[in-house]
């Protein structure tokens, strides 16, 4: 018997023991990850972080001092630029290795090595986006330069420190429960970290949409329900702006649509439309302290870990602070002693689309001015965690790779002769790393447009404001000089009279310095007014937020950086204020239910505040999805993609044209009008509340409605935050939607020292065990900010310091 039970717990042993370090599905060896001494619980960090005050690291040339402050900032002290990028990647990966991995595995399609065969497709994509090919070009670039490689071997140096030294348990915890081990970091992931922003932020377009729309409306309606420009758009650069250049002449050729005899049943999927930011500067002649204040807050989706880190760099040339991107060097937005920078997507078309004719389907060779081109193919190789290895072949035309072809997406419906090449500045070799390594040095505006020389992609509007009183905007990136219209459909690929024929001059990019009104702005919208010489065009400017900031900026004085605070914060809702009081005074009043008509009196006293704990934002916002997909239910065609025209046009025929015929439903034998379908959305709006209300247990206020939330990047929820009660929404200044908003709020007063205040949501460490992993979430929701604290030099004895480390060459005694 006892020869039995010896066998029977020998057996279980064995069992418990395998069961417990396999990986099983998306659950990580249980045995490992919750071993005390090395598993989840050495993640469990203390409010002051333990480590080494002294470290001695190979690669340091000199000793390096880095003061951490109470909000994890660490201000790092370097006696050379080439250390200081090194302890910039050391302490970038202490604190954010995870997320600046993975997110380069996500723009290289490199995801299903992590989580298996469900990433395939996603990969296939990002590797058709052509991604790693632009990041390798932009890396050949940059590596040719000596400041280039400079920073991106000292960074990539830094970060290996870091990983080098790593034993099991003090991997970040997402490595644990995925079960990897970080690689070796090479500056090539610094490039593509760059490019998955340039994907992010300048990947939108809608040439196939545009197509299959002018296929199912003809020209005449796709201009009606499509303008190119908002009667009262106020460009980025004030309209009073004269311009002493002209354009070269284009000639723009007879046929400038491909034929397509049917819908186009493939696109790409587009970034989120809500990227964007705000940004202003004013004089100061606007300001109580006589000097220029500068204001930022780039919106981006709401993760866990944040998309920033905040911290200071001073090493002999440079002493700068603000927020970079984990996995780049550099200050990204910020200000140093003289200067202070910010960024708003400049939102152009730089992104067109080709139809191929292949001589036959090998797709080694397309026609092109009645001449055979060869193609390129790159051969991706796709490694499946637990799975096959997946080789892709992706076809490259000199336009760019073809997206969608025969093999790709797996259920095409294309041609095997033909495919769709996509023409994308972001593919190109770029320098963007060298105009942030100039602007954290820049003293002067000169010397910020000296910078932005270096910057193409993704195209952004940059604001700048000086100690010596100047401020100014540059619309600033890699700009084809367009024909009318070219690029805003799918264009034949055969002939040369269709291709981008030349880039704007640098100098002819809009540009304003020191404007009459006494501040500058950009919110998204379009950057000029008609007298621009070039033709200018995207189909996603922003109408509304921007038009608030300039009202709201015209009538400041005295300004205080309270008032820039408010201003970031503002929740006024203006698209409301153009489209609300038609919708009420649309309403049959006297048909309203008790229930409903309580409902209208909420609106009627609503003062166009989206404001937390205000019903009548939730139901507006209902309210209009309702009716804005009544009124477009003729775009809801099965299968084919086209955009629906966009809030401001849909705004427009509501108040101009009433019986336009788009107003009536496709799905009725009757002829609907305006005031009947506002009358059915309105009902639809309340039943739909009611509901929501029901299903919640609680009312449908707007913080709880909206549910700002905070999410991990791989959607673990016990690592995510919800149910933040933030104000404002789509279109509005404080553009917090539910996963999406303000990512980094930034206000800096400048003078002979610069004053400096900002908040993000999140924190400085990627630990979801730390104290630090959401330190600033509730300043962030609540509207308030913290001062910056901005040291001079490493002697300075500073308030708030919490600890010092100290980092030196491993051929110094320890310090």
């Amino acid at each position: 018997m006892k020869v039995v039970k010896f066998l029977l717990s020998f057996i279980i042993t064995i069992a418990l023991t395998v069961a417990l370090s396999i990986k099983i599905q998306s659950i990580p060896p249980l045995g490992k990850f919750l071993d005390p001494f090395h598993g989840f619980w050495q993640n469990a960090e203390t409010l002051i972080p333990e480590g080494s005050p002294s470290l001695a690291l190979e690669m340091l040339e000199a000793p390096v001092s880095v003061h951490y402050d109470s909000l994890l900032i660490p201000h790092i002290f370097a006696e050379n630029e080439t250390d200081l990028y090194r302890v910039q990647g050391y302490v970038m990966a202490q604190h954010r290795l995870w997320q600046m991995e993975f997110v380069t595995h996500v723009a290289a399609g490199r995801v299903s090595e992590i989580i298996g065969e469900r990433a395939l497709e996603f990969d296939r994509m990002q590797r058709r986006k052509g991604l790693a090919y632009g990041a390798e070009n932009s890396l050949q670039a940059l590596m040719k330069t000596t400041l280039g490689q400079v920073q991106l071997e000292a960074y990539a140096a830094g970060v290996n420190a870091y990983i080098n030294k790593l034993t099991y348990d003090q991997l970040p915890i997402e490595y644990k429960i995925l079960e990897y081990r970080p690689e070796s970091w090479t500056p090539l992931k610094t490039a593509l970290l760059l490019k998955y922003m340039a994907d992010d932020l300048s990947g939108s377009d809608s040439d196939l949409e545009n197509t299959n729309a002018l296929k199912f409306l003809g020209k005449e309606r796709f201009d009606f329900l499509f303008p190119s420009r908002s009667m009262d758009a106020e460009p980025v650069i004030p309209p009073s702006k004269k311009w002493e250049f002209k354009a070269a002449p284009l000639d723009t050729p007879k046929v400038v649509i491909a034929d397509t005899s049917e819908f186009i049943m493939q696109v790409m999927d587009q970034p989120d439309p809500d990227n964007g930011s705000n940004n202003w500067a004013v004089a100061g002649s606007k300001t109580r302290s006589g000097k220029p204040m500068l204001a930022n807050d780039p919106h981006l989706g709401l993760n866990l870990p944040s998309i920033w880190y905040a911290m200071q760099l001073n090493a002999p040339g440079v002493n700068v602070m603000g927020v970079t991107l984990p996995g780049a060097p550099n200050i990204i937005i910020g200000f140093n002693d003289s200067i202070a920078w910010g960024v708003t997507n400049a939102r152009r078309d730089v992104k067109d689309w080709y139809k191929i004719h292949f001589t036959d389907a090998s797709l080694d060779e397309y026609y092109y001015d009645n001449n055979k081109l060869k193609t390129q193919k790159r051969v991706e190789e796709i490694k499946v965690r637990d799975g096959t290895t997946v080789f892709d072949t992706v076809t490259y035309t000199h336009f760019g790779p073809v997206v969608f072809d025969s093999s790709f997406p797996a259920d095409s419906v294309n041609n095997n002769k033909r495919g769709f090449a996509m023409k994308w500045t972001a593919l190109d070799a770029s320098s963007e790393l060298l105009a942030f390594y100039y602007l954290n040095r820049a003293d002067n505006h000169a010397e910020y447009v000296q910078a932005l020389k270096y910057y193409e992609s993704p195209a952004q509007n940059f604001v700048f404001a000086s100690a010596a009183g100047d401020i100014a905007m540059w619309v600033q990136g890699k700009f084809p000089a367009k024909w009318r219209e070219q690029g805003k459909f799918l264009m034949d690929g055969s002939t040369s009279e269709l291709e981008w024929k030349s880039i704007i001059p640098n100098n002819h990019n809009p540009q304003v310095l020191n404007p009459e009104r006494g501040f500058v702005s950009s919110a998204n919208q379009i950057p000029v007014a008609q007298n621009y010489p070039y033709y200018v065009y995207d189909d996603t400017y922003e109408h509304y937020r921007n038009r608030r900031i300039n009202e709201r900026l015209g009538k400041m004085r005295n300004i205080m950086p309270k008032d820039f605070m408010d201003l970031q914060n503002d929740t006024y809702n203006l698209m409301a204020a153009e489209s609300l009081p038609l919708m009420l005074d649309t309403l049959d009043i006297a048909s309203l239910s008790v229930e409903e008509k309580e409902v209208y009196d909420l609106l009627l006293r609503w003062n166009l505040y989206n404001n937390v704990n205000y019903k009548a934002p939730s139901i507006y916002e209902r309210w209009w999805e309702n009716l804005y997909n009544l009124i477009w239910d003729e775009f809801d065609q099965d299968g084919i993609e086209i955009q629906k025209p966009d809030k401001e046009t849909t705004i427009d025929i509501m108040n101009n044209y009433p019986d336009d015929a788009f107003i009536d439903l496709q799905g009725t034998t009757v002829v609907e009008t305006l005031p009947e379908i506002v009358q059915e959305s309105f009902s639809q709006t309340v039943k739909e509340l009611n509901a929501w209300k029901e299903e919640h247990e609680e009312e449908y206020f707007w913080g709880n409605y909206k549910n700002t939330r905070l999410s991990h990047l791989l959607r673990l929820e016990p690592f995510s935050i919800d149910k933040l009660m933030v104000g404002g929404g789509r279109s509005i200044v404080a553009a917090n939607s539910q996963n999406h908003g303000q990512s980094w709020k930034m206000i800096v007063e400048l003078g002979d020292q610069p004053k400096a205040w900002a908040v993000y949501p999140g924190g400085q460490s990627g630990n979801p065990g730390s104290p630090y992993y959401d330190h600033m979430v509730s300043n962030w929701s609540s509207g308030k900010y913290f001062p910056l604290l901005f040291m001079k030099n490493k002697e300075q004895i500073a308030a708030g310091i919490m600890f010092r480390q100290s980092l030196y060459p491993t051929t110094d005694t320890e310090k």
